[in-house]
């Protein structure tokens, strides 16, 4: 089995194209088409868990934290990791990293944190931005397609993501059939007459989702069908689930310091940091939860907005405790902590698809933040 076959499984939980624009998921060292002999699943890649990997036989290693987020201008072991990348080669070893691509996919870290406090998932606290473009189907008679592809180029359809292309479509022929009912107008064919042969074309073009609504009055007004038959696909990597963070419902209301306490214990913390709201006042029952793995500070306003009475997340400012800790329960349980799962997502994912494959989970890594 290839290294490539056993990271198709994580990809197609998590497509790399649900990373944010800064991050770096993905291929980090190595080679893809290299025969896989287990994998190692790490939060982080250091030094040691590369020879982990080497220990437990596995020339594979895949890890949350990309081992590479900027260009190296020299590997020489200088720094931790340079050193891991230097053991990594020298052993054979492949790294791949899933990131913000793990942290906005549907059934992603969020999503496992949910899981862990008994959260039932509603919604994404800060959705990705939907497609920008979607793909045009329409049919017309074949005569007329010349003339419906014009005009509808001429209003933005057929542009793409690449400005250096424009006027994009593709045709497919093929015999159409309708009847025409009471009332109808038909352009082609008579009343309550089956019309079985039709000579037509699949017309197909993207088109700019800013510019759907004057498509569809260019086809209202060149189409010469009275009602035209179209509709508009979404790029097949579209998921309106995905994006950061999620909120949802626990079964039973809890006041502030016993979902404190199930937090810090779900996350296997040595402490949690939180605001003040519901503390000491027994009336306030918090029902209503938002969580998001890792830094998810900026959110805070996103969870509020949700409906959240708390929110789990890791990396809360001391400001952001001050400006919004009387209108939400805030809970700093570590960036560790919260995204420690995503071993569990990748074994899980993994394991399932292949049963017999050698998989292991980081022994030897370790909180870098230590707590006296």
């Amino acid at each position: 089995m290839l290294n490539a076959e056993i990271i198709a499984v994580i990809e197609e939980l998590a497509p790399r194209s649900l990373q944010e624009s800064w991050d770096n998921t993905g291929w980090q060292v190595g080679n893809p088409l290299a025969e896989c002999t287990g994998a190692l699943l790490c939060l982080d890649v250091t030094p040691e868990v590369v020879l982990e990997a080497r220990d437990c036989g596995c020339n594979l290693v895949i890890s949350h934290h990309p081992l590479i987020f900027k260009g190296l201008k020299q590997i020489t072991g200088a720094t931790l990791q340079q050193q891991a990348i230097l053991h990594a080669i020298s052993e054979g070893i492949s790294i791949y990293s899933s990131h913000t691509a793990v942290d906005n996919a549907r059934g992603g870290v969020s999503y496992a944190m949910a899981a862990k406090l008994g959260v039932r998932v509603l919604g994404t606290l800060a959705p990705r931005m939907p497609a920008t473009w979607q793909q045009l189907n329409v049919i017309v008679p074949r005569d007329k397609a010349s003339d419906l592809r014009e005009a509808l180029i001429d209003v933005g359809a057929g542009a793409t993501a690449d400005p250096r292309y424009d006027s994009c479509t593709f045709t497919i022929g093929g015999r159409g059939s309708f009847r025409a009912l009471d009332g109808a107008s038909p352009a082609v064919g008579d009343i309550e007459a089956l019309e079985d042969d039709t000579d037509e074309v699949l017309l197909q073009m993207p088109v700019p989702v800013r510019l759907i609504s004057k498509v569809c009055s260019t086809i209202a007004q060149v189409h010469p069908y009275e009602s035209p038959a179209y509709h508009f696909v979404a790029p097949a990597d579209a998921d309106h689930d995905a994006g950061c963070g999620v909120y949802g419902t626990i079964e039973t209301r809890l006041e502030a310091e016993d979902l404190a306490a199930l937090a810090k214990s779900a996350f296997a913390c040595e402490r949690v940091k939180v605001s003040h709201y519901g503390f000491g006042d027994s009336k306030i029952r918090i029902s209503r939860v938002a969580l998001c793995g890792g830094s998810g500070g900026e959110f805070i306003p996103a969870a509020i907005a949700a409906g959240a009475q708390a929110y789990v997340t890791a990396d809360i400012r001391y400001h952001d405790f001050v400006d919004y800790g009387d209108k939400i329960l805030l809970i700093d349980a570590g960036h560790h902590e919260t995204e420690l799962c995503t071993k569990d997502i990748f074994y899980n994912a993994i394991s399932q698809k292949f049963p017999t494959f050698a998989l292991f989970k980081s022994s030897v890594e370790k909180n870098p933040v230590k707590y006296i």
